[in-house]
C-alpha cells in the first residue's frame, strides 16, 4: 500500500470511531431481529396464533416444544435488541442473539448461511469490543472509574 492510500485510511479511521461502528452494529442488528419479533405479536407482546403454528410446522426445533420455542424466540427477538439499542449488558445481549442465530441456521434455515453469517458479524465486534463509549455500559463503566 502506498503513503498517500496509508494516510487516506488512517485519516478514515479517525472520522469513524470505535464507538460510531459499534453504535451501527448495535442498532443495525437489533433492527433485524425486534422487527422479527414483531411479527410473531399482535398488541404490546401477544403472541399470535400463527406464530405457535411456524413453530409447530416450518420452525420446528428438536429438544423443546413448539410452544416453548415460540415464546422463548418471541420475548428474546424483543429484549435483547432493545437491550443492544441502549448498550446494555451488550455482550451478553449480543452473545444470547449469536445463539440464536445459530440455532436458526443448523435447525431452521440452513440455506440462509450468508444472512446468518451476516448477521454474525455485526454481533461478534459486540460480545468481543462490547458497546462501546456511547453505550448505557461505557457510561456506567466510566461513572464506576
Amino acid at each position: 500500500m502506498s503513503r498517500s492510500a496509508g494516510a487516506v485510511t488512517a485519516g478514515l479511521g479517525r472520522l469513524l470511531p470505535e464507538s460510531l461502528l459499534l453504535l451501527v452494529a448495535r442498532v443495525g442488528i437489533a433492527s433485524v431481529f425486534f422487527l422479527s419479533g414483531r411479527t410473531k405479536v399482535e398488541g404490546l407482546l401477544t403472541i399470535k396464533p400463527t406464530t405457535y403454528v411456524l413453530f409447530r410446522s416450518e420452525y420446528a426445533l428438536p429438544l423443546i416444544s413448539p410452544e416453548l420455542a415460540a415464546h422463548l424466540a418471541t420475548y428474546a427477538e424483543h429484549l435483547f435488541p432493545i437491550l443492544l439499542v441502549l448498550g446494555l449488558l451488550t455482550r451478553p445481549a449480543a452473545l444470547a442473539l449469536l445463539g440464536m442465530t445459530a440455532v436458526i441456521e443448523v435447525f431452521v434455515y440452513p440455506d440462509a448461511w450468508p444472512t446468518h453469517l451476516t448477521w454474525a458479524g455485526l454481533l461478534l465486534p459486540l460480545i468481543a469490543y462490547g458497546g462501546g463509549k456511547w453505550s448505557l455500559d461505557g457510561l456506567l463503566r466510566r461513572g464506576s472509574n
